[in-house]
């Protein structure tokens, strides 16, 4: 049996990586994908490969990538030797984008999207508090925060503006196998 595909998409902000956390020590059986991000890994956030540019084009047309895409001015890339697990009957969770869902779409017909959500009040405080942008590359990011997943996607829609753990029990929840 092949294993269920999640993509985890949302605004900055939202608490993706809070939840995917989470989600790596309540399923150990879960595969999160590690992203390959042209972004030095000192910049730190999720756990990911850094890698130049050039790098990442070598790799691309090495065709080591599932899936990538382009946002925010960078990179990102989903290793296909980490995706086919699921050919194994392992669960896959990756941290995607709106960018890739279009093109995770068609290659993925399967995919369960998980659309993680929080009030702009909210999204405006926890970025702030990272400090990695002006408060006027923020609000921009806010302002992008909703957008629609391709039709023909299951969505499953978290809003994770209160306790963590209500928002954790939710994601789990949302880890629960989809078959049919």
């Amino acid at each position: 049996m092949t294993g269920q595909l999640f993509a985890v998409v949302g605004p900055s902000g939202a608490g993706k990586d809070t939840l995917i956390e989470a989600a790596r020590t309540a399923r150990p059986d879960l595969l999160i994908v590690r992203r390959v991000i042209t972004r030095p890994e000192a910049m730190g956030g999720e756990d990911f490969q850094g890698v130049t540019e050039a790098e990442f084009a070598k790799r691309k047309a090495r065709g080591e990538f599932a899936l990538d895409w382009r946002a925010h001015g960078l990179r990102y890339g989903l290793p296909a030797l980490q995706l086919a697990e699921r050919l194994a009957g392992r669960d896959v969770l990756f941290n995607g984008s709106r960018a890739a869902l279009e093109a995770a779409a068609v290659i993925f017909p399967d995919l369960v999207v998980i659309r993680v959500t929080a009030p702009s009040a909210v999204l405006m405080d926890r970025l702030l508090a990272r400090g990695r942008e002006t408060r006027e590359e923020i609000a921009a990011r806010v302002q992008r925060a909703s957008y629609e997943v391709p039709a023909g996607l299951k969505v499953i829609d978290i809003s994770n503006d209160g306790p963590l753990e209500a928002g954790v029990a939710q994601f789990l929840a949302a880890l629960q196998p989809v078959r049919g």
